[in-house]
């Protein structure tokens, strides 16, 4: 057994140093003896752990070519024990000496944790009812330079395993399953849209306005044009002038970038589904969500009742909805469809110990009553409807009522997961908006939007009424995979280089 995984500590820096000597002397030697395993480009395989160990009555007595990493090794004497796993899971080869060779056993022997193999033999069960391949060939295909953490440990440092996302792979079978689920559920998305009749499109990256959202953009400069660009924060704009070229219904799963902070639910950089659908509102984007999260719940996970923490949520049944102001009313006692004046709101904020800037008006302090009082009470699905218009740069005002929008978020545990409008497309009051965002910018806001005078110019061509729809796809894995962090959600997440 090799040192690495034989003691029951971590190496010291020392050790670990020569681990790293050991392992290149064996390669070296490898390489003396004309066998450099880099130099194979390839390597037929026929079989896998998970469909050998599953189905291992279909498979007895058969021949089969393998290939995976080392994860153990037992035994050693005239004949070994390995773990070999690759991307389904983990299957035993059973080596022995007169089965390969002498030459190949003493190659065989010298193999580390780590090593990437290749192996064609007899799928059998030992004596101990273990299902595994009785090696008749074994090839040395990659040298593991590095000792993969060992087993007793693993990699348990959440920073460690952020950073060498690779290793955690390797060491933690579950972290793959987390990024498989994430997987189909991206797939299910796409599947449940298109069965809808909408046209996945792309959009561009870099933008000259930074527009589609309050967002703080990352800046860039473009060379050849000598210009200051930015990196989206939404995807909302371009989306929105395709509905104007005649397209009904569009949608996009992106890459979006906000130079925000960091925390169990943020990362700079996200995945972000959006969707736009001609000739309805937001209530048809609330059907589309709900029908959306619960349908792909039930094809990745065969359900819709889940377990969030310390929650059991049952997507199956209707989402509540509920306007922010009826919501703000139930939590805090606070009615807000009684207070008409900013001083009257400031006032009610007071009594509250509600913090608001100079620059806030009525609807704006009642996002902020909401924040405080009704986000974490929302754990069920909830539709959380009628925003003010002062947070809704975007979204079609009310018929009803001037100052508020047709504009829902859905939210699940005490999190947003959707954000949805009647979309604005009336291009005198879209102009008007952007002003007030402007001017915002010019107080301090600097989440404010700029002004984007070539999406006016659309807008004046003609854009029917529209419903859109934005879901962040991170945390919506989050909630169906049970996870609390996004980083956990995420292959590579933001991290600063440890020399910083």
């Amino acid at each position: 057994m090799s040192q690495e995984v034989e003691n029951n500590v971590l190496p010291t820096a020392e050790e670990m140093s020569e681990f790293l000597k050991v392992r290149r002397e064996k390669l070296a030697e490898l390489r003396e003896n004309g066998k450099d395993p880099f130099q194979i480009t390839t390597y037929h395989v026929d079989a896998y752990a998970k469909d050998i160990n599953d189905k291992f009555d279909e498979y007895e007595g058969k021949m089969v070519s393998i290939a995976g990493r080392i994860m153990s090794k037992r035994g050693m004497g005239k004949a070994g024990f390995i773990d070999v796993a690759d991307h389904s899971g983990r299957v035993q080869s059973y080596v022995r000496k007169d089965h390969v060779g002498d030459e190949a056993y003493a190659d065989f022997k010298k193999y580390d944790i780590g090593d990437i193999i290749g192996i064609k033999g007899e799928v059998f069960r030992t004596q101990k009812g273990q299902i595994s391949v009785k090696a008749e060939e074994i090839l040395l295909l990659s040298k593991s330079l590095r000792p993969l953490p060992e087993k007793w440990h693993g990699l348990k440092d959440q920073d460690t395993r952020y950073r060498q996302r690779y290793v955690d792979l390797i060491v933690n079978p579950e972290v793959k399953e987390t990024f498989i689920k994430r997987s189909r559920i991206i797939t299910e998305i796409r599947k449940f849209l298109d069965g809808l009749n909408f046209v996945e499109v792309e959009t561009p990256v870099l933008h000259t306005v930074a527009g589609g959202a309050s967002a703080r953009p990352f800046i860039t400069h473009h060379n050849a044009q000598n210009m200051e660009m930015y990196m989206r924060i939404a995807l909302e704009l371009h989306l929105k002038r395709l509905i104007v070229g005649g397209f009904d219904r569009v949608y996009e799963l992106g890459r979006v970038f906000r130079n925000e902070g960091m925390d169990t639910r943020h990362n700079p950089e996200f995945t972000l589904l959006e969707l736009y659908q001609a000739y309805t509102d937001y209530h048809g984007m609330m059907d589309i969500t709900e029908n959306m999260i619960r349908t792909v719940a039930q094809n990745v996970l065969g359900t819709t009742t889940i377990q969030y923490g310390e929650h059991t949520l049952d997507l199956g049944k209707p989402f509540e909805r509920i306007t922010m102001a009826d919501s703000v009313k139930k939590y805090s006692g606070v009615d807000f469809s009684e207070i008409k004046t900013v001083e009257d709101a400031r006032a009610v904020a007071k009594e509250h110990h509600i913090e608001y800037e100079e620059r806030h008006l009525v609807g704006d302090i009642l996002n902020l009553f909401f924040d405080e009082y009704v986000e974490h009470n929302l754990i069920q699905p909830t539709f959380v409807t009628d925003y003010p218009v002062e947070i809704s740069p975007l979204a079609k005002r009310s018929p009803k009522d001037p100052s508020i929008t047709e504009r829902f978020e859905l939210f699940i545990v005490g999190r947003e997961h959707a954000n949805a409008f009647s979309e604005l497309n009336d291009p005198i009051d879209q102009k008007e908006r952007f002003e007030h965002q402007v001017e915002l910018k010019k107080q301090g806001d600097d989440e404010a939007a700029d002004m984007d005078e070539d999406y006016i110019n659309a807008l004046e061509y003609g854009m029917p009424p529209t419903g859109g729809l934005g879901i962040g796809i991170d945390r919506l894995v989050m909630l169906l995979t049970n996870t609390e962090a996004i980083r956990d959600v995420l292959l590579f997440p933001t991290m600063k280089p440890l020399d910083k």
